[in-house]
C-alpha cells in the first residue's frame, strides 16, 4: 500500500532540478478558425527533472538509496522547490502577513495555509499542504498571535476562535508533496569515472 514519507528529496540534489507548473488545456479549433479552450482540472500540477542536479558519485549513492527506500513511484515525500518554497519572494524572509488565510467568525479555529499567485485582476490560490517545521508565522489583523501548525497538512489552528471580521494572515517555507515518475533509474559512468543520471522526473502529489 502507497504511504507518503515526510522526509525531504535531497536539497543538493533539487537545487540542480529543472521544471516548474503544467496546466492541463483542451483546446479545439473551430473552422472559423476561432478556438474554444476549456480546462478540465483546476489546479496546476508541477513537474520536475532533478537529473541534473546529480554532481558526483556520491550524489547517485544517495539518490539510489532514497529512490529504494520509497520503492520507486510507491512512496510519496518531500520536495523543495528551488524557486518557490516560501510565502514571500524568493529573496525575502517569510512575514506573518504574507498570505490571506481567511477572515475569523468567531467560531471557526482551524484555517489552511494557501498561497496566493496574482496577475493583474486574476489570481490562483494553492493548498500549501507540507509547511516547513518552525517557519510558520501567523497574525490576526497584523498582530503576530501563537498557533499550533500541523506539518503534515498545512493547517494552523488557534486555541480561541478569531473574532469576527478579522484578518488571518500567515508566512510560511514549504516543500512540495511529490513522487518519483518512473520505477528506473538508467545511470552511467562517463570515462572519467564521473557519474550521470540524465533524468529523474519528479511529479506533484495533488493533496
Amino acid at each position: 500500500m502507497s504511504a507518503f514519507h515526510e522526509i525531504r528529496f535531497p536539497f543538493a540534489i533539487a537545487l540542480g532540478a529543472s521544471g516548474g507548473p503544467e496546466r492541463l488545456t483542451e483546446v479545439v479549433t473551430l473552422v472559423s478558425g476561432r478556438e474554444e479552450r476549456n480546462a478540465p482540472r483546476a489546479s496546476s500540477r508541477r513537474r520536475w527533472d532533478a537529473g541534473p542536479g546529480i554532481a558526483s558519485l556520491d550524489d547517485i549513492a544517495t539518490l539510489i538509496a532514497f529512490f529504494e527506500a520509497r520503492r520507486g513511484r510507491l512512496h510519496g515525500f518531500r520536495f523543495r522547490d528551488p524557486l518557490d518554497n516560501r510565502s514571500c519572494a524568493p529573496t525575502a524572509e517569510p512575514s506573518p502577513t504574507d498570505q490571506a488565510l481567511g477572515t475569523g467568525d468567531g467560531e471557526t479555529t482551524a484555517f489552511q495555509l494557501v498561497k496566493r499567485y496574482a496577475s493583474g485582476a486574476q489570481s490562483w490560490t494553492r493548498t500549501i499542504a507540507k509547511p516547513v517545521d518552525g517557519s510558520v508565522r501567523v497574525a490576526v489583523d497584523g498582530v503576530e498571535m501563537a498557533a499550533a501548525v500541523d506539518h503534515t497538512t498545512g493547517l494552523v489552528t488557534f486555541d480561541t476562535p478569531p473574532a469576527p471580521g478579522t484578518a488571518i494572515t500567515a508566512g510560511f517555507a514549504f516543500d512540495c508533496p511529490v513522487r518519483f515518475d518512473t520505477d528506473r533509474l538508467d545511470i552511467a559512468l562517463d570515462t572519467v569515472g564521473a557519474g550521470a543520471v540524465p533524468h529523474v522526473p519528479l511529479v506533484e502529489l495533488l493533496v
